[in-house]
């Protein structure tokens, strides 16, 4: 609000101008355009004009600015996506392919700093939990075998539930389903 307000101070400023100055200005000229026919509509109608445009000027910034926050707040949130999709395909990857090289333990370790970009506090205590299991169950021989899967697909579920909250948790707390029940139902699926 604050910015809001100093960014109109200018048109907030002429506004109260035109509006104070108008009413000296009608006083004195319904004095003076007495004797004139319809002098006194036309300074009604310029005084009118000049009003509307002014407030016409204060809200169309006003729009413009919400539309620019707006704008920025779905690049900012496709960003977001796509940093967390990412990550979940390199996963994918590893996974699948059950050996780990060298260059994709390097590769999830950027993965970190894409994430500290982005990612909420909660995502990022999380992200740091999978990378104790992952560390724990892979990096050791480099393989991914059939526990190491389960124990990575657990903490991947774990951590796709703050990834969810980030990114739709204002749409998850309107629905008809508590963060408990989603919860429980991503935790569900992994097995």
């Amino acid at each position: 609000m604050k910015k809001w307000f100093k960014s109109n101070i200018v048109l907030m400023a002429l506004s109260a101008v035109v509006f104070v100055g108008g009413y000296f200005f009608l006083r004195l000229s319904y004095k003076m355009a007495d004797t004139m026919p319809f002098t006194q509509e036309i300074i009604l109608i310029v005084l009118g004009t000049i009003a509307t445009i002014l407030i016409t000027a204060l809200l169309l910034n006003k729009q413009t600015s919400v539309e620019l926050e707006k704008e920025q707040s779905v690049k900012f949130i496709d960003l977001k996506t796509e940093t967390y999709q990412n990550l979940i395909d390199t996963l994918e990857e590893m996974v699948i392919k059950e050996d780990v090289t060298y260059k994709e333990l390097t590769r999830l370790k950027f993965n970190t700093h894409r994430l500290a970009i982005f990612a909420s506090p909660e995502v990022l205590k999380e992200y740091r939990n999978f990378l104790n299991v992952f560390n724990e169950s892979i990096a050791s021989d480099r393989h991914v075998s059939t526990e190491d899967s389960t124990l990575i697909s657990e903490a991947l579920a774990r951590l796709t539930i703050y990834i969810r909250a980030d990114l739709v948790g204002e749409l998850d707390a309107e629905s008809e389903h508590s963060t408990k029940q989603i919860r429980e139902q991503i935790m569900a699926n992994i097995k």
